[in-house]
């Protein structure tokens, strides 16, 4: 699919102008200058109940300009306007359900079934590309073309737009990735080698908030993650975000995960800086290895007498 053009989307709610409202990404040739056609990039959009945010979503992505899109929303059964937001751009979609799932990371694989591109990127509800941020990851794709992902700049956002801090691609193998002090890379702006993704399996369902991290783990075995010059996306920071309402889970997890791949040391070291930092530590662990997804933890836990 080619991007349509702003004069053939929905008109903008009111008041709202600016990118991707009433702009759009420079148009782009149907080949790349040295004559080949551009690598066909599937995005898929998970999403729940984010009508407040959706349809930017949306138009950052269909706003691209870009010659070889492939675009899949997948709706866990949303019970605000999201499904009537989604029914206005359904001419432009390649497929698109709203159903109940199981979290963002079934989601995600239910799209990545549906996906049939080069490249592969999952855009959450609450998020959006920058312009041009397709035509971007298409030349780092082509002048990096053994790597199995690459990594660009995100932009973190409040609801109103205000920059909050820009987070570049950096510490890209997997002892760096591992290491919180040296990995940087941020899921909005990372594209995944579509056959690298399918050969790991696509995403950890038994993760709530972690499958990113393990992602970049089990790429960073696969092959090289390159680094893109470029500012490819924002993430909205709203108090919704599980990673602002769910804050609490994140290192916990994470540390699973570190576990699970051998990094040992990280996990350790990890734990141990959580473990000088935070006075309810234990009555926190307790609470959230009780959960079958942290099975994994708990024996690193209890060796640190941390839990029983």
């Amino acid at each position: 699919m080619h991007c349509p053009s702003l004069s053939e989307l929905p008109q903008p709610p009111s008041g709202k102008d600016g990118w991707p409202w009433t702009g759009q990404s420079p148009s782009l040739p149907d080949k790349m200058p040295d004559g080949r056609p551009w690598p066909k990039i599937s995005v898929v959009t998970p999403s729940y109940n984010q009508g407040n945010y959706i349809e930017e979503t949306i138009r950052s992505v269909l706003l691209q300009s870009y010659p070889n899109l492939e675009y899949v929303i997948i709706d866990g059964g949303s019970t605000d306007n999201s499904v009537e937001i989604i029914n206005k751009y359904e001419a432009w979609l390649t497929y698109w359900v709203s159903e109940k799932d199981r979290g963002q990371s079934h989601a995600i694989n239910k799209g990545l079934k549906h996906a049939t591109g080069d490249i592969f990127h999952w855009l959450n509800s609450d998020d959006q590309f920058t312009q041009g941020a397709l035509e971007a990851a298409a030349r780092a794709v082509r002048s990096e073309p053994d790597a199995v992902a690459w990594a660009g700049s995100c932009a973190r956002v409040d609801p109103d737009g205000r920059i909050l801090s820009v987070v570049r691609p950096q510490g890209l193998t997997k002892d760096e990735l591992a290491n919180w002090a040296t990995n940087q890379i941020y899921q909005p702006a990372c594209f995944i080698e579509m056959e690298t993704l399918r050969d790991i399996g696509g995403l950890d369902e038994s993760l709530y908030i972690a499958f990113d991290f393990d992602l970049w783990l089990k790429l960073a075995d696969k092959g090289r993650l390159a680094k893109v010059d470029s500012e490819l996306a924002k993430a909205i920071v709203h108090p919704e975000a599980k990673t602002q309402a769910d804050h609490h889970l994140i290192a916990y997890e994470h540390v699973a995960v570190l576990f699970r791949h051998g990094c040992y040391a990280q996990a350790k070291d990890y734990i141990t800086r959580m473990a000088r930092s935070e006075v309810e530590l234990r009555k926190k662990i307790e609470r959230v290895t009780s959960n079958p997804v942290f099975k994994l933890l708990r024996p690193l836990l209890k060796r640190m007498g941390l839990v029983g």
